[in-house]
C-alpha cells in the first residue's frame, strides 16, 4: 500500500478544503469497508484519505418539519436499520437486513454504501473502469456484467445494494464544496456512465463532498425490494429491484421501478413503470412489469441468466410491496437455481 496522509477534519467545510487540495489526491474515508481493500490492491493510490467520521453534523438522522429524513455521510448501516425515522421505509430495510453481515451493517455507511465502487473483477485487477473499451469483458468472463445500458464501452455494474430502494424512495443527496456552495441531485442523477479513460462512474468532481441523503416523507406509498443471490452472506447478489407504488383502492397512480446489478448506474426501469400505472396490483401486472423491465436488455455471452432473474426480482417485488405472496411462496429470496459456476465477484 503507497504511503498517505491522514485527515481528520471537524467540519463539513475543513473537510471540502482537504478534498479540493488541487497539490494531492484525496479520498473520503468513512466507514472504509470497501476503501481499504482498494488501497491495498493499489486500485487506489491516494495521497491523503479524509476521515468525515468524526464530524458531528455528519452522524445523525433527523426528520425536518416536512417530514423528510436527512441521513447523514457517517450514519451506518446498522444506525439506519434501526432508527425509529425510517420504518417507513420499507424497501431500504430490507435490503440492509439482507446484508447478512453484522460487521458490514455496523462499519458501512448508508452514503459509503450509494458510492461503492465497481466490484468488476477487471476493475479491481487495475484494468480501469473500462477494460480496454470494454474489449476485455467481451471476449473474457461476464458472468456478473451488464445487460442493460452495456452498448458502449462501460460494462460493470454499479454494485449499490441501496441506490435502487432510495431511487424508488424519491431520494436526494446534498453535496457541498468550498465557499459554502451546496446542490440538491435527484440520487438517479448521481450516477453516470463513463465513455473514456478519466471518467468515474458518479459526477463528483474534486472538493466535492456527499453530506446527506435526504428521503422526502412516504405518507402511504408502498415500497419493496428483492434480491436474488446465489447465496446466504454478504456477497452481492445477482440482481436486484425495488419498487415505490401510490395505490388507491388497489389501482396503481403512480409507480417507480429501479433495477440493480444489471447496468453501470441504478437502472430506471421506466417503461415498467409507466404501464404499472392504472392498473391493479395482482400477480398478471407484476409479472408484465418483469417481462418489461428487460425489454432493452442486451446479454453478454455469459450472463443471458440475468435476463430472467431481473423479471422474477421484479415481479417479486411489486407483490411484495403490496403484500401479497409471490407464485404460492412467501416473499423471501430463495436459493435459486445456479446457471452459471465459479465464484461470485469479491
Amino acid at each position: 500500500m503507497k504511503n498517505f496522509e491522514y485527515a481528520q477534519p471537524r467540519t463539513e467545510q475543513e473537510a471540502v478544503a482537504l478534498l479540493a487540495d488541487q497539490s494531492k489526491h484525496s479520498v473520503v474515508l468513512a466507514g472504509g469497508t470497501d476503501l481499504i481493500s482498494l488501497m491495498k490492491r493499489s486500485v487506489i493510490t491516494p495521497d491523503r484519505v479524509v476521515n468525515i467520521a468524526e464530524i458531528s453534523g455528519l452522524q445523525r438522522i433527523q426528520r425536518d418539519e416536512h417530514g423528510s429524513i436527512w441521513v447523514g455521510a457517517a450514519v451506518s448501516l446498522q444506525s439506519f436499520l434501526e432508527s425509529s425515522y425510517t420504518t417507513e421505509l420499507a424497501a431500504a430495510q430490507q435490503i440492509i437486513q439482507g446484508i447478512a453481515s453484522l460487521q458490514l451493517q455496523a462499519q458501512g455507511t448508508v452514503v459509503g454504501e450509494l458510492l461503492r465502487r465497481p466490484m468488476c473483477w477487471y476493475f479491481r485487477s487495475g484494468h480501469g473502469l473500462l477494460a480496454q473499451q470494454g474489449r476485455m469483458v467481451v471476449e473474457g468472463d461476464n458472468r456478473y456484467h451488464a445487460i442493460l445500458g452495456n452498448r458502449r464501452s462501460a460494462k460493470f455494474v454499479n454494485p449499490s445494494r441501496l441506490a435502487p430502494a432510495l431511487i424508488a424512495a424519491g431520494a436526494f443527496v446534498r453535496i457541498i464544496k468550498p465557499g459554502n456552495d451546496e446542490r440538491f441531485l435527484e440520487l438517479e442523477s448521481l450516477y453516470q456512465t463513463p465513455d473514456q479513460d478519466g471518467q468515474t462512474e458518479n459526477v463528483l468532481t474534486q472538493g466535492e463532498l456527499v453530506t446527506h441523503v435526504m428521503i422526502p416523507a412516504q405518507r402511504d406509498r408502498l415500497s419493496a425490494a428483492y434480491e436474488i443471490r446465489h447465496g446466504e452472506g454478504p456477497d452481492q447478489p445477482l440482481v436486484s429491484a425495488a419498487v415505490g407504488i401510490q395505490a388507491e383502492r388497489g389501482i396503481v397512480r403512480e409507480a417507480t421501478v429501479v433495477l440493480g446489478q444489471v447496468a453501470p448506474i441504478p437502472w430506471m426501469a421506466v417503461e415498467a413503470a409507466r404501464n404499472l400505472v392504472g392498473q391493479p396490483l395482482n400477480e398478471q401486472t407484476a409479472t408484465t412489469a418483469g417481462i418489461e423491465a428487460v425489454a432493452g436488455a442486451l446479454p453478454l455471452s455469459g450472463n443471458e441468466y440475468k435476463i430472467q432473474l431481473t423479471q422474477v426480482a421484479v415481479k417479486r417485488a411489486v407483490l411484495r410491496a403490496a403484500g401479497l405472496e409471490c407464485g404460492g411462496l412467501e416473499c423471501q429470496p430463495p436459493l435459486e437455481q445456479d446457471h452459471h459456476s465459479g465464484p461470485l465477484m469479491v
